[in-house]
């Protein structure tokens, strides 16, 4: 309690572990201590309408068409979707289908910039006084989602179903995965944002208490949030994390905050909390006393075969290849550029490709940081059973899926599985354990959507 009574914002030690997790080695220190900088406005932007989880936005621009920065240029195609708007102006030269990072196609607006202060904002709020419908309506007007993961709509987030009632509000500042290091950035530069966004959730949300989740190996940025929080009302508490890979996945960071544990198949919301990234909090304050969708993000490029490691503030459609560009160029000895970090990150070959909403990071590693192997037989240690954060049993599920007997991976349970790496990591047979887990997800996923397309069609064939 404070002098007035009211409660007193306080910094706590997690006392509650999940099972597994891993330490890889974290390599921080290559961006940790590199003041977030603007790239130079590329040339040319390549926009994808699937920048989040669930329907890609629908395009609302042609070639040809002039636009304007932070113009709607993608509505939401469904429920479970976000907009997109230009991150710059200048003219659409194409749309187009575009790859992605993990592989999969949607279609792009190619912009061809022009250097202009013009922007097509939306106008801002006053938070304290706004309704909490109309601050829920520029969240998702905004086309803000989730900066640290899938990209799920935040809107969605904060509008949970009637017979549910967050309890928690949870900021993921985790940031576990090696190399990276924006959140970070974000936390000690922009404090003042994130405590915005907090007050704005939190009345959207009616009140939760706060739980703001760091590691203990980001003192500076656990002081950052100490001192920006330190005269809020409510009851508002800064939890230091123990230093284990993957506490900042959703399931086991409410855990280890507020020791619930999610439903198989449930989403937080489940169990009373609401978790989000701290780099979609900043932008949800944006989008709110702004007006400014997100259409900008900060991402650490880095690694050792990066000349100059940097934590970058670029448009979403900036392309990789002006990223590494920005960072010093690539080194002649570079062998591998992952979308992401080295745990859940994806490899790429195309710097083509461009950053979206959910990209935190570019790492380019040479042959000294890539290790090369070759698998083997599974030898039945059990080391990957003790290393899932999810208690499954890797072994058995990667075995399965390499005799094609995706039956038995969904069985044990494959579906819960968050990719985290965690397994391939520990695995001394050097087996693709996560890939094979990825493989079979993805069978079900599409098992399961032409069953429902089967039987739509049949529904509509009787009717």
């Amino acid at each position: 309690m404070d002098e007035t009574g009211g409660i007193k914002m306080k910094t706590v030690k997690s006392s509650f572990k999940f099972h597994g997790g891993v330490h890889p080695e974290y390599h921080k220190d290559l961006a940790r201590d590199k003041a977030i900088e603007s790239i130079p406005l590329p040339g040319t932007l390549v926009i994808s309408m699937s920048q989040h989880l669930g329907a890609p936005a629908k395009c609302l621009v042609k070639p040809g068409d002039k636009v304007v920065k932070g113009q709607l240029i993608g509505e939401k195609g469904g429920f479970i979707s976000a907009n997109v708007h230009a991150s710059a102006c200048g003219t659409v030269k194409s749309v187009e289908l575009k790859q992605g990072a993990a592989g999969g196609y949607a279609n792009a607006v190619v912009l061809e910039t022009e250097a202009s202060d013009e922007t097509m904002y939306m106008p801002p709020l006053d938070w304290k006084s706004a309704a909490r419908e109309d601050l829920l309506k520029r969240v998702e007007g905004a086309g803000i989602c989730g900066m640290g993961g899938a990209g799920f709509p935040s809107s969605v987030k904060l509008s949970p179903p009637p017979d549910k009632h967050c309890e928690y509000l949870i900021l993921n500042g985790a940031e576990c995965e090696p190399y990276l290091t924006a959140d970070f950035r974000v936390m000690l530069e922009h404090a003042d944002r994130v405590r915005t966004g907090v007050e704005i959730m939190r009345k959207v949300l009616n009140g939760p208490a706060v739980r703001i989740a760091i590691e203990a190996n980001k003192p500076e940025a656990i002081a950052a949030m100490e001192k920006a929080f330190a005269d809020i009302e409510g009851n508002v508490e800064i939890v230091v994390l123990p230093v284990l890979y993957p506490q900042g996945s959703e399931k086991h960071q409410i855990y280890a905050t507020v020791k619930r544990i999610v439903p198989e198949g449930g989403l937080p919301i489940a169990v009373g909390c609401v978790v989000e990234n701290i780099g979609t909090v900043a932008a949800i304050a944006d989008a709110v006393t702004l007006g400014k969708p997100l259409i900008e993000r900060v991402t650490t490029v880095t690694g050792d075969g990066v000349n100059r490691p940097k934590n970058v503030l670029a448009p979403c459609g900036t392309r990789y290849e002006d990223m590494i560009a920005f960072a010093g160029g690539a080194k002649d000895n570079v062998r591998k550029v992952l979308s992401g970090g080295p745990m859940m990150g994806f490899n790429v070959a195309d710097m083509g490709i461009s950053t979206t909403k959910t990209t935190s990071g570019l790492t380019l590693l040479t042959e000294k940081s890539v290790f090369q192997y070759s698998s083997h037989a599974c030898i039945n240690c059990g080391t990957c059973l003790r290393a899932c954060p999810m208690n499954l049993n890797p072994a058995a599920i990667s075995c399965a899926v390499e005799s094609d007997d995706i039956a038995f991976a969904e069985r044990y349970g494959v579906m819960n599985c968050i990719e985290c790496g965690a397994c391939s990591f520990s695995c001394p047979a050097y087996r693709d354990i996560t890939q094979n887990c990825r493989r079979a997800k993805a069978s079900i996923r599409t098992r399961i959507a032409r069953e429902k397309a089967a039987a739509a069609a049949a529904s509509e064939k009787r009717s």
